[in-house]
């Protein structure tokens, strides 16, 4: 069994960006922690209820704190909370938001959880793999520092049917066909990525850390 973190900046991060990845670890037995950082508007929350009990998590832990303000907040004030969270739970896996993404929480978040991942400090994480987040990752601005590259790849054909029905919960985070945060363009993309292995779905990851032990 391992010990996962999924940190979700927002309510519907963690479906977007490993929602089958999430189900996969779930089904294995794996111990899933979905930490959810900002308190999102009242109907993400209402809406946040009902994905929990969806995926049935093990533990969830809700920060709470402000949408859109989190790059105004001080990493002092930030780290310290991912820090105890960390060393509360001691995932070995963490799935984390990309660091380019356009989202100014996202690229916070990321900041504030690269600080908390030092090996002297936190001997136990054995993984980090940063999230692919449709209309987040994808509308980074084209800079060679931004290049989101795909190199680790899950397989989530029997997941996907599920993953896709939860995120059909998120009606009011959905924008209509053909913009990217629809059903239909997440569905392109994890089939894209599925192409990518020789399956039918995946989701894809860049691995930034990798400890064998």
């Amino acid at each position: 069994m391992k010990k996962v973190c999924v940190v979700s900046v927002h309510p519907d991060d963690e479906t977007l960006g490993c929602g089958g990845t999430i189900l996969k670890h779930l089904d294995k037995g794996d111990e899933v922690t979905c930490l959810l950082v900002t308190n999102g508007n009242q109907e993400q929350m209402k809406v946040w209820k009902q994905v929990k009990e969806l995926y049935n998590f093990t533990h969830t832990i809700e920060l709470n704190l402000p949408e859109l303000d989190l790059f105004d907040m001080s990493l002092n004030t930030l780290i310290p909370q991912i820090s105890e969270i960390f060393n509360k739970i001691q995932p070995q896996i963490l799935y984390i938001p990309n660091r380019s993404d356009a989202h100014s929480d996202h690229k916070a978040i990321y900041q504030t959880v690269a600080a908390c991942t030092k090996t002297f400090r936190y001997p136990f994480i054995e993984k980090i793999l940063m999230c692919e987040v449709i209309s987040e990752t994808d509308f980074a601005l084209p800079l060679y520092e931004n290049v989101f590259i795909a190199n680790y790849f899950v397989d989530i054909t029997n997941e996907y049917i599920r993953k896709e029905e939860i995120l059909k919960c998120y009606k009011s985070e959905l924008l209509p066909y053909p913009m990217t945060r629809n059903v239909s363009s997440m569905k392109a993309l994890n089939r894209y990525r599925g192409s990518q292995i020789n399956v039918e779905y995946a989701e894809a990851f860049m691995a930034i850390k990798q400890i064998e032990r």
